[in-house]
């Protein structure tokens, strides 16, 4: 009996453990949905064109991932093998609708902005990818530091490319006029600076994922390798 309690006392994991804080950690650096695994590309050119858009973006994902993770996690022992991708796009829309009614109720013209991006949500390969690879073969607490993790890494790239569009592309950020103002020639516009109107053409954000991409690659020689 002793020796039955002891194994138990090994076997518990820490909620926060090394291997759990890689679950969040990991996929921000090397191993990042976007930069890395080249998935959820699709809303990193479509809606980055402002940085707001951007972090609204990242948070709804990252409630509809983490939130959908701990559902089919909690389910993965009832779903029958051939519905589950059926019951994972009905567990994923779900959430999408909480987060496009929230959205509408509190933030109308933002909601409008991102139009059907929010309903594509539901098809992001992120999610469903997540689902399949993590959260149908591991426990609540491990899916959801997953889903965290990975929601993270795909919004830190929305958010550094939506950074720089906004900021070279229209001079601001959050709406916020920080290089200055074009129509009475302040700050830098003073010294003839212009606004890059390419920026906020999504080709300019394939180029700035693109650099990422390189920059993170030079940075850390075994993903080239791999």
């Amino acid at each position: 009996m002793a020796e039955v309690a002891e194994k138990q006392v090994k076997q518990k994991e820490p909620l926060f453990s090394k291997k759990n804080k890689g679950l969040m950690t990991d996929p921000l650096f090397d191993n990042n949905p976007i930069t890395i695994q080249v998935l959820g590309i699709c809303s990193a050119l479509a809606i980055t064109a402002q940085l707001k858009a951007s972090i609204v973006m990242a948070l709804a994902v990252m409630f509809v991932l983490a939130m959908g993770n701990v559902v089919i996690s909690l389910m993965r022992n009832i779903i029958p093998s051939k519905i589950r991708i059926i019951v994972q796009l009905v567990v994923v829309a779900t959430l999408v609708i909480i987060v496009d009614l929230v959205l509408k109720a509190f933030a109308y013209e933002l909601s409008k902005q991102l139009s059907v991006f929010v309903g594509l949500i539901i098809t992001n390969c992120i999610i469903m990818g997540r689902f399949e690879a993590f959260a149908l073969g591991n426990g609540p607490w491990k899916s959801f530091l997953d889903g965290i993790g990975n929601a993270a890494g795909y919004g830190l790239i929305l958010i550094i490319v939506g950074f720089f569009r906004e900021l070279l592309g229209s001079g601001t950020l959050l709406g916020f006029k920080i290089l200055g103002d074009p129509i009475e020639k302040t700050g830098l516009y003073a010294i003839g600076y212009e606004n890059n109107g390419f920026m906020l053409l999504a080709p300019m954000a394939l180029i700035t994922v693109g650099i990422i991409i390189w920059i993170q690659r030079s940075r850390n020689q075994s993903l080239i390798e791999s």
